[in-house]
């Protein structure tokens, strides 16, 4: 009987693109004889975020409980999450319906132990690497302090603005944070930031 298989594909803003993904998955599927059933597409959305602020992952765990198929096929590790305890939860849901897991980049296939032991020690540098990214936001807003603003909010003009702080900003808004999200983090007023957009233009 041919295995039926899905591709999960996301990337994390609206300027990338999950065709090279969908593309390179269908070949594997083509060369191993696996049928592809569907398809789960997270389109300008973070890995960061959980099912319920991805819509197509949410819907793809709900399969996963009816075990609409035998298999799932996955770009690279960080395309299904960046937390090593959301992953692990993932990991242990879709082995609970016999659901294999295929990781192209890594090429990491669960159904074997060793696939699953890389499977989570790819985990810890997903979150070691999300980890960076929050001592860069504190390390910009410890510099923009000691640069002329108080709490965090720059005072007077944009120029003032450590570049630090600019840096941290283009960082983050390409990784698919929000422009909100990106406000609260940094603990800056929406109208600086679009004073910064001006500037790092």
């Amino acid at each position: 009987m041919t295995k039926k298989v899905v591709i999960y594909g996301r990337v994390s803003t609206d300027k990338q693109t999950v065709q090279n993904q969908l593309e390179e998955l269908r070949e594997v599927s083509r060369r191993n004889g696996w049928e592809v059933v569907e398809e789960y597409l997270d389109k300008g959305l973070s890995g960061s975020l959980g099912r319920n602020g991805r819509p197509s992952f949410d819907r793809l765990l709900k399969d996963v409980n009816r075990k609409k198929f035998d298999g799932i096929l996955v770009w690279s590790i960080d395309r299904l999450g960046r937390s090593l305890q959301d992953l692990v939860s993932f990991l242990n849901d879709v082995q609970s319906k016999n659901i294999d897991l295929y990781i192209h980049q890594q090429g990491l296939d669960t159904s074997t132990p060793t696939g699953k032991m890389m499977f989570q020690m790819c985990g810890v540098f997903a979150e070691f690497e999300r980890n960076i990214i929050r001592e860069r936001v504190k390390s910009g807003m410890e510099n923009a302090k000691k640069n002329g603003t108080k709490s965090g909010r720059p005072i007077g003009r944009p120029s003032m603005v450590n570049s630090s702080t600019k840096t941290t900003v283009v960082e983050l808004l390409d990784r698919g944070m929000s422009k909100t999200k990106v406000c609260k983090t940094l603990n800056i007023g929406v109208g600086t930031l679009y004073k910064l957009f001006d500037v790092v233009a």
